[in-house]
């Protein structure tokens, strides 16, 4: 028995370079290769288009702010959810527009000052926020209340902090590329935001008009996708030459959606 050990143990060894059968002697894994391709502006194109939902949009009710009196006070028409807001002839707004499929080896610009996330009249404002890996999150508390911001990342660090009125506001940064990092408030539970971090400029969130652009693309073949919260996502292929402006537009259909 002791010799059959022995030699299934030299077999763990040779085969697969272990010192123990679990312990790893191998070098670890070497990091990405840093971009080296710079983007010429010369023969960069652009996508601009515009994205509009298909039907009667859903019927919402105001949301209850009766539990907190405060919160009602603050808004003197009745406010209402924010998932599905839509504009003149169906335009879509709170759409993140990007490219899906943007090359590592591309140098792109470092991000750009921060971004601001308000919290006014016990709603975050905007409902949807695009930003970079390493720029800075700004969270503004407008209100005479005290909120408190927690953050439920999948692949970055999960983090839940209280901001008092007129407190400094909180600053936050995103290592890792991640989609749709829901954004809640346990004081006022209907506070809801969505947060999505890319590691290129190439995003756009629609306004009420439904419009995005993606400019400044290098000649190409991008998938593009196109998310909302109740509708889901949609992609698009679409090819890009030198100098050129594409138009896309996305169409979400009101009978489809199965959100929440």
């Amino acid at each position: 028995m002791i010799k059959r050990i022995q030699l299934l143990f030299s077999l763990c060894i040779a085969t697969f370079g272990f010192v123990g059968c679990g312990t790893q002697t191998g070098k670890p894994p070497a990091p990405l290769a840093a971009p080296t391709k710079s983007i010429d502006p010369t023969t960069a194109g652009s996508i601009i288009g515009k994205v509009t939902l298909q039907g009667v949009p859903p019927i919402t009710k105001p949301i209850d702010m009766s539990a907190e009196p405060f919160c009602a006070n603050l808004n003197s028409a009745p406010v209402m959810p924010q998932q599905v807001v839509t504009g003149d002839a169906g335009a879509l707004a709170n759409v993140v527009v990007y490219v899906k499929d943007f090359p590592a080896d591309y140098i792109v610009d470092p991000p750009p000052a921060p971004v601001a996330l308000a919290q006014r009249g016990c709603m975050y404002d905007p409902h949807v926020v695009a930003l970079r890996v390493g720029q800075t999150l700004e969270i503004k508390n407008e209100d005479q209340a005290t909120h408190n911001v927690l953050a439920m990342p999948a692949q970055n660090p999960k983090w839940n902090r209280s901001e008092t009125p007129g407190a400094a506001p909180l600053e936050e940064t995103f290592a890792i590329p991640e989609l749709a990092i829901p954004l809640r408030c346990n004081v006022h539970p209907w506070m809801k935001s969505y947060l999505f971090v890319f590691s290129h400029p190439y995003y756009a969130v629609t306004g009420k008009d439904g419009q995005f652009e993606l400019k400044n693309l290098p000649p190409g073949t991008y998938t593009i996708e196109a998310w909302q919260e109740k509708y889901g996502v949609q992609e698009s292929t679409i090819t890009i030459g030198a100098k050129e402006s594409k138009p896309l537009n996305v169409t979400f259909n009101a009978a489809s959606g199965a959100g929440n």
